[in-house]
């Protein structure tokens, strides 16, 4: 038996055949897609209070609105890859992008809530389509290399979270909501253009290998990692919304609260684009045992830390809240088939958006009954549970 045998897939598989200028102009599009999109879903939290005022609806009411875009969003990753398969992921990625921007231009002119949810179930439709055919644009444009370039993929992602919905607040002070949508719809239109004309054409999916043998036993680890993603999303996604409560039992007024927040953000967009590279140069266990170990012990501090070093904290702990996401999307397409790369990353976003959706609904039952201080420890517990799951996925990536 070889050395490279005996490596996981991307480490013995050949180097990236792509000319140098068709991967960059892969990985700048694809993460112009990636903001454009994350900048769609978060923008919806900034428009929730314009329309409960606006409309007269109540929580439950907006959080259907948020709930359709997700969920449309989510249940369509699937779909979107199949949809692929015949027509292209190029142009199904254009398509998709075309249509978040229709929705998001529809909304603007809706008159009510059931305008609303119609206009954001297809804002969520058109979405669903970035997440598995872009990742798979980077990972089959850089091949063994993929894992750095989907850090930074995914970092731009962040990216969009930042700045599109900073823009629409700052917009929304100057000009009335549904102009401001009209010009979200515009910047997607843009988006949709500039990949129509610029972006390479997708490489397309080898042939499946002949079946030499029989696969190892126990699987290929895909569903440990889907495993490690759910979780981490969820312990992400819980302590998210328990931290402003948690500041405001250590006396933390509203502006602080946004910038501790702001902290946490920044921190994880660090996270992201860093811990995709050093998996490529440290491994996949060693640096998710890292990640998972110390947020489970920033969690735990940061429910018994005072005000001030609880700030000083939240970068970092950012950083490892986030950090975990990267490895494990740049994992997807080493424990794929060749030929269902933009399936398995469907899969993987499936469930890690399903699980943010639905986490907090967990912990927050939690912290109905004993408090927001034991849920957060309840996420720190549920990050340390991501410990032996990522030392049980070691063996199946050294059999790759």
């Amino acid at each position: 038996m070889t050395k490279a045998s005996l490596l996981p897939r991307s480490a013995a598989s050949p180097a990236p055949s792509c000319p140098p200028d068709t991967r960059r102009r892969t990985l700048v599009l694809s993460g112009l897609a990636h903001a454009l999109h994350d900048g769609y879903t978060d923008a919806i939290y900034v428009l929730l209070p314009v329309w409960r005022a606006e409309f007269g609806l109540d929580y439950v009411a907006l959080a259907l609105l948020r709930g359709l875009y997700a969920g449309a969003m989510a249940a369509l990753q699937v779909p979107a890859s199949w949809l692929a398969d015949h027509m292209g992921g190029r142009a199904v990625l254009i398509l998709g992008t075309l249509i978040a921007a229709a929705g998001y231009g529809l909304a603007g002119f809706s008159g009510g809530a059931l305008g609303l949810c119609a206009a954001l179930f297809l804002a969520g439709a058109g979405s669903s389509v970035q997440h598995p055919i872009a990742s798979s644009a980077v990972s089959r444009a850089y091949g063994s290399a993929a894992r750095g370039p989907l850090g930074t993929y995914n970092f731009s992602g962040d990216l969009g979270k930042a700045i599109i919905p900073a823009a629409l607040s700052l917009g929304l002070s100057f000009a009335p909501w549904r102009p401001s949508l009209w010009l979200l719809a515009l910047a997607g239109i843009v988006v949709a253009g500039l990949i129509a004309i610029s972006m390479p054409k997708i490489a397309p999916a080898p042939p499946p290998p002949v079946q030499r043998s029989a696969p190892p036993r126990g699987g290929n680890g895909f569903p440990l990692l889907l495993a490690i993603g759910v979780i981490d999303t969820g312990v992400r996604m819980g302590f998210l919304t328990f931290l402003p409560f948690l500041l405001q039992l250590k006396g933390a007024s509203q502006p602080l609260i946004g910038t501790a927040l702001a902290l946490v953000f920044l921190g994880g967009a660090a996270g992201k684009l860093a811990c995709g590279w050093l998996a490529q140069r440290w491994g996949i266990v060693g640096v998710t045992l890292c990640t998972e170990g110390l947020t489970a012990l920033m969690i735990a501090l940061a429910a018994f830390l005072p005000l001030a070093a609880l700030l000083v904290l939240l970068p970092l702990l950012g950083l490892t809240l986030n950090g975990t996401s990267s490895v494990l999307y740049g994992t997807v397409p080493e424990l794929a088939p060749a030929d269902r790369t933009e399936r398995a990353f469907a899969i993987f976003y499936t469930g890690v958006i399903g699980s943010g959706a639905l986490s907090p609904l967990l912990f927050g039952a939690i912290g109905d009954q004993a408090g927001p201080v034991i849920a957060t420890l309840g996420t720190a517990v549920a990050a340390l549970v991501n410990l032996p799951l990522a030392l049980a996925l070691g063996p199946k990536l050294a059999r790759r």
